[in-house]
């Protein structure tokens, strides 16, 4: 049955609703990096830090799919609100911690809630707005990604200068109350009269094997050794793995991640370039703030603040190519031209030394954010113009996983390469003998002897080089990828696919 039409003002307070869930979920993925040692401080446990961060995004990483398949089983609404109560419950813990261990575990229950947050708002939007429409709304999902990102470690800072590290948890309650309440009373639902089947063994081989590529990317070379068993253990699961997930997907009935989407065109397409612009983007993106507190000194901060023009490029093309693809009906040329300025910024972005100026930087990150707003969430609804709906749910999930997977190898592959040029360039100038920081600490290294820490703040500059020109060899290759999308006119109405999308009224 096609999309029937939605009350604007029911629309507006549904989709209201949606940017605040994605707010939250999208938040809390940075700004408990500024806290981080704060929390230290007061529960201890500096062993176990990076598993704060690890733990939630291997926890939202490996559920997103299971969630977009069990809302397209059982319907959006439910699972949507099952995702947000954990995701609360989760936060309500995790400001009550009173060790790091707790601490961990809580923010893995954070992250099970999490993993939904995103993937089932995204495929809501599938349901209640005709593809041709759908364009602006993807494009306001895209600047709440941009502003969250920027915004998350200074409202982290807030909230430890302030009051107390506790509350950036605390603060999601009453958001997320107000989402559960607007969701529970405005947002439709289908009846589900069909028995299904769940994927018991789909599910879990996707989770095992998510897990490990998570696991070594995220801790390799930091807390252990990237010739550690436990590195190699978890490289060679994920290896083993994945074609046994593809062989339970083939046998199975319902399965979590139908291997008929990769047959898709378009699904095979935009998942390549998610991968490709995810992998280039966090991995050269981390050392941004690296850059502008080392080799210029700045504080957390003013760091921060540094990435607004990022946002700013982000957050304005997003919106416009959102308008824009609404009007035209098409959304070929916005990745086409988006991924085209992400690789024009990563080489501007190695031209950074320790004399270029702030406003140059600024100039060159707010490229990058121009070129990221007109890629990320035409992505998506690329996806979903392509898929029925039947399947909207797991298209949406399997795009959306792409990026964060590449993401997380981003990081791991330019972590490597940034430490081994680093470990070079220290080498040739720094003499002999010299006492310097085990790891590339501003603090440690503005205490430094002045001709010692220029020496050490040259050499970081020097070593970013590689990072960024490999970010842009590979922003090219999602250049050329964008170039095989096919020019699927946007619908107006759904297919007659039987289904009755929720919140249609």
């Amino acid at each position: 049955m096609a999309v029937a039409p939605q009350p604007q003002p029911r629309l507006r307070v549904i989709f209201g609703a949606l940017m605040l869930v994605l707010l939250l979920a999208s938040l809390d993925q940075t700004i408990v990096s500024t806290a981080l040692p704060t929390i230290v401080g007061d529960l201890g446990g500096l062993q176990h830090l990076s598993w704060v961060v690890t733990a939630y995004l291997l926890a939202s990483t490996v559920t997103g799919p299971i969630y977009g398949k069990l809302g397209d089983l059982y319907g959006r609404k439910i699972v949507l609100q099952i995702a947000i109560v954990i995701f609360l419950i989760g936060s309500v813990l995790c400001g009550l911690s009173q060790s790091m261990l707790q601490l961990i575990a809580f923010r893995a229950l954070q992250g099970l809630g999490a993993g939904g947050l995103i993937v089932v708002t995204l495929a809501v939007v599938g349901d209640v707005v005709p593809p041709r429409e759908r364009g602006r709304y993807q494009g306001f999902f895209g600047a709440v990604f941009g502003v969250s990102t920027i915004i998350g470690p200074l409202l982290g800072g807030f909230f430890v200068d302030n009051l107390s590290w506790r509350w950036i948890f605390y603060v999601n309650l009453p958001v997320g109350a107000l989402a559960l309440a607007v969701i529970a009373a405005v947002f439709q639902t289908r009846t589900v009269t069909h028995r299904h089947v769940i994927d018991i063994a789909g599910a879990s081989l996707l989770a095992a094997s998510l897990s490990a590529v998570i696991l070594f990317t995220s801790l390799g070379g930091t807390t252990w050794a990237w010739s550690s068993p436990q590195i190699i253990a978890l490289m060679v699961l994920s290896v083993v793995l994945l074609p046994l997930f593809g062989y339970a997907e083939h046998k199975a009935r319902e399965p979590i991640l139908p291997l008929s989407l990769f047959g898709d065109h378009t699904f095979s397409v935009t998942s390549a370039v998610g991968f490709i612009v995810g992998f280039a983007l966090f991995g050269a993106v981390t050392y941004l703030p690296l850059y502008s507190q080392v080799t210029k000194g700045l504080s957390p901060t003013r760091s921060g603040l540094l990435l607004t023009p990022l946002m700013g490029g982000l957050l304005v093309t997003s919106i416009l190519s959102g308008i824009a693809i609404s009007k035209l009906g098409r959304y070929r040329l916005f990745p086409i031209a988006g991924t085209a300025l992400v690789a024009v910024s990563m080489f501007l972005l190695e031209q950074l030394g320790p004399h270029t100026s702030l406003w140059l930087l600024g100039a060159y990150s707010a490229v990058l954010g121009a070129g990221l707003g007109l890629v990320m969430q035409v992505l998506v609804l690329a996806v979903q113009n392509a898929v029925v709906p039947a399947v909207m749910g797991v298209a949406t999930s399997g795009s959306t996983l792409m990026r964060q997977v590449g993401g997380s190898i981003g990081v791991a592959v330019f972590g490597a390469i940034f430490a081994n040029r680093l470990r070079h360039e220290l080498t040739s100038r720094v003499p002999k003998g010299t006492h310097l920081p085990k790891t590339v600490d501003p603090k440690a290294i503005r205490h430094l002897p002045p001709t010692t820490h220029l020496a050490y703040v040259d050499g970081v500059a020097a070593a970013l080089h590689p990072v960024f020109i490999a970010a842009g060899a590979i922003s090219v290759i999602a250049f050329l990828f964008t170039l095989l999308l096919r020019e699927v006119p946007l619908r107006t109405r759904e297919p007659n696919t039987g289904a009755v999308p929720e919140g249609a009224g």
